[in-house]
């Protein structure tokens, strides 16, 4: 199942003893056995931590998928939430970067004395921004 899914045994069994995954039927020899659905199950869970979204989420969204006659505004809301939260950290990030650019940009790449950078992080007052 690990290749199938793309996914380490490790975790596997961490998402079986969080509740994401079922627990599985053993062999005599104590091994798991996997069906498709559970390759498919966890194919999800995957795809969902890739996208970034956290276990509660998933765990709300496979809750939302075991009743698929019911409307989709629950997830909706969720990935909507994700997004808003995704554009305020790449927002943040944008204001880290065009900071630590300038912070780069204007040093003087001389002696410690001198230095641009050290006097920036030592006075928050020269930054460009107060979001980052």
């Amino acid at each position: 199942m690990s290749t199938l899914a793309g996914v380490k045994a490790p975790t596997i069994r961490y998402y079986e003893s969080i509740g994401l995954l079922p627990a599985p039927p053993r062999t005599d020899g104590n091994r798991r056995t996997f069906n498709a659905d559970d390759v498919q199950r966890l194919k999800f869970i995957r795809h969902a931590r890739d996208l970034g979204f956290d276990l509660d989420a998933i765990r709300h969204f496979l809750a939302l998928a075991a009743h698929p006659e019911q409307p989709c505004a629950e997830a909706d809301e969720i990935a909507r939430a994700h997004l808003a939260d995704v554009e305020s950290r790449i927002n943040r990030l944008v204001a880290l970067r065009d900071e630590l650019r300038a912070m780069v940009d204007r040093g003087t790449h001389g002696l410690i004395s001198e230095c641009r950078v050290l006097e920036i992080l030592d006075d928050h007052n020269q930054c460009l921004s107060d979001k980052h």
